[in-house]
C-alpha cells in the first residue's frame, strides 16, 4: 500500500462505517428490527453494535499495523489512523448507545 493510501485508511474506514451505521440504522428501523428479540436484546442496536464495534476492531488492527515510511511518513500514518478511529469512536457512539427510530 502506497504512502498516501496508507495516511488515508483511517479516515476511509470511518467515512465507510459510518455510511454503513447510519444504512443499517435506517434500514433496521424501517424494517421494525427494534422490535424483534434476540438473547442479547433487540435485533436493530445489536446490529448497529457489531457493526460499530467490528468497524473499531479494523480501526485498531491498523494502528498496529499499517506504519509509514520514514519519520514523518510513519507520523502522518499514525496521526491518519488515530483520527480515524477516533471519528468512529465519537461520531457513532450516539448512535449505537441510544434508540432513535420513529413510532409509526
Amino acid at each position: 500500500m502506497g504512502g498516501l493510501a496508507r495516511m488515508l485508511a483511517g479516515p476511509v474506514l470511518w467515512a465507510v462505517l459510518f455510511s454503513a451505521v447510519y444504512a443499517l440504522h435506517g434500514l433496521g428501523c424501517e424494517w421494525g428490527w427494534q422490535a424483534r428479540p434476540t438473547p442479547l436484546g433487540p435485533l436493530h442496536p445489536l446490529a448497529m453494535r457489531l457493526l460499530w464495534l467490528a468497524g473499531l476492531a479494523g480501526h485498531l488492527a491498523l494502528i498496529l499495523g499499517n506504519h509509514g515510511t520514514g519519520r514523518r511518513g510513519a507520523a502522518l500514518v499514525r496521526a491518519g489512523n488515530w483520527i480515524g478511529f477516533t471519528s468512529s469512536l465519537v461520531t457513532l457512539f450516539p448512535l449505537v448507545a441510544t434508540s432513535s427510530c420513529a413510532a409509526g
